[in-house]
């Protein structure tokens, strides 16, 4: 795919969607971080009808640790490995307050520090927390990438890395939820939708179904 091509895409999808947010329902980096940790092999609906509750009782460090895990895990028992992922938030909030002051902190190295967050965890709240041009690479944006050929790779670390070399700095604050929103409800995992898709004329995916 070329470089005006990959252009007009870009333009298309922010017409489309000026300002483009996370579906994960926070009103701080601190709750968006917990949602994430959560929303690992579990859909974003689920998440937020779990955290909705947990955050109307305990939505800061202290709070969620003072509940505790076993009171944690009664909050998301209807999330997938929610035993593991209830583990890694009470050491999570131990570390943001032993390390950081209470505070979500906005580089990479150190939310990698953190129980339960990985790269692609990472870059999400970097980017929607901090509006730092991060591209988190999940299962749609690893699916769109290589699809319609946009910045193909073998693994989510090299489609990460061919992401932020084709993508011009202008559109990088928005194109990681631009291209997850277009792989959930558009270019889908099993049938692509693309008799309504609005990029379809520069899509190069061979078996298009219109």
């Amino acid at each position: 795919m070329n470089r005006q091509k990959r252009l007009d895409i870009l333009v298309r999808l922010r017409d489309a969607n000026p300002n483009p947010s996370t579906e994960l329902t926070h009103d701080s980096p601190f709750e968006l971080l917990i949602c994430v940790i959560l929303s690992a092999q579990a859909t974003d609906i689920s998440v937020n009808k779990a955290s909705t509750k947990l955050f109307a009782v305990a939505n800061t460090p202290t709070g969620i640790l003072t509940l505790g895990e076993e009171k944690l895990k009664t909050f998301i028992r209807t999330i997938g490995l929610y035993n593991g992922k209830a583990s890694n938030i009470i050491k999570t909030c131990r570390l943001l307050i032993d390390r950081h002051d209470s505070e979500v902190p906005a580089t990479r190295p150190e939310l990698e520090a953190l129980p339960g967050v990985g790269r692609k965890t990472a870059n999400v709240i970097l980017n929607t927390a901090f509006g730092q041009h991060t591209m988190g690479v999940d299962t749609h944006i690893f699916r769109i990438a290589n699809r319609i050929n946009f910045a193909p790779g073998r693994n989510v670390l090299e489609v990460e890395k061919n992401l932020l070399k084709v993508i011009p700095d202008e559109f990088m604050r928005h194109a990681h939820h631009w291209l997850i929103l277009h792989g959930r409800y558009v270019c889908t995992a099993r049938t692509p939708n693309c008799s309504s898709c609005g990029i379809v004329d520069l899509c190069e995916y061979k078996a298009k179904v219109l």
